[in-house]
């Protein structure tokens, strides 16, 4: 999906979305963290105490699991420059996962790839995990090198669909011109395939749903994709910059 986003949010509006994103995934985990010290303060019984500290450190986990995958995902998170591990991409959409009933396979080169190119991939993994509501296995391939890659996630589990409105949401036109905390993932991944300069595509078949993102025909020589010098003048989180999402 490629062409420039016919709905524009400004800076306030973007921001304020991602953070809403953010805050709802993390609200839960907290929530339980407060719960189990409240059972630590209140009750003595060395079974509740015991099930109160394994609920904290379950959800101390998750909490921080989800703010690491949204600091790479959403943030400016990374190297000093503009690239980012696949490793750390792998590390963090594993942690991510590994208490939910959701699995992760993942094949990929170990090299440093773009920013915006791996800020894609891990916003794939979570559009990929909604296509599989009940469960499952995402398959993550990463083929090709850095500047070209071809990302391909297979999502299988029962239930299978495309999530409802993302293709919209990715190509920048979500149903009634405006998006919401709930598509603003989707939404945004559709702002950094643009600027990545990559397609990206949608398939059923049985319970299997696949998503494939590609460079765009003619890279960065198409009208309006990025030139391949913006990446490298984004900033990472140990220069945050004035006005401005990395």
């Amino acid at each position: 999906m490629s062409g420039t986003s016919s709905l524009t949010l400004d800076a306030l509006d973007l921001s304020a979305l991602l953070c809403s994103r953010v805050c709802h995934d993390v609200i839960s985990p907290i929530g339980a963290i407060v719960n189990g010290l409240e059972v630590l303060e209140d009750d003595n019984d060395p079974s509740m105490r015991e099930f109160a500290l394994e609920l904290i450190r379950k959800s101390a986990r998750t909490a921080s699991a989800r703010v690491q995958f949204a600091r790479i995902a959403f943030g400016a998170a990374g190297s000093a420059g503009a690239s980012i591990d696949l490793a750390d991409a792998e590390k963090v959409s594993r942690a991510m996962f590994a208490d939910e009933k959701t699995q992760i396979a993942w094949s990929a080169p170990q090299a440093l790839f773009p920013k915006n190119k791996v800020k894609l991939l891990l916003n794939l993994v979570v559009i990929a995990s909604g296509a599989i509501p009940r469960g499952g296995l995402i398959d993550v391939a990463v083929t090709g090198g850095g500047e070209a890659p071809r990302f391909v996630l297979r999502a299988k589990g029962s239930h299978a669909r495309i999530p409802p409105h993302v293709e919209a949401l990715i190509a920048g036109t979500p149903e009634g011109g405006t998006v919401d905390a709930h598509g603003i993932l989707p939404f945004y991944a559709g702002l950094v395939s643009r600027a990545a300069a990559m397609d990206v595509r949608f398939t059923i078949e049985g319970d299997e749903v696949t998503v494939t993102a590609t460079p765009t025909e003619a890279g960065t020589g198409l009208p309006g994709a990025p030139a391949s010098s913006l990446e490298a003048d984004r900033p990472s989180d140990s220069a945050p910059p004035d006005t401005q999402l990395a």
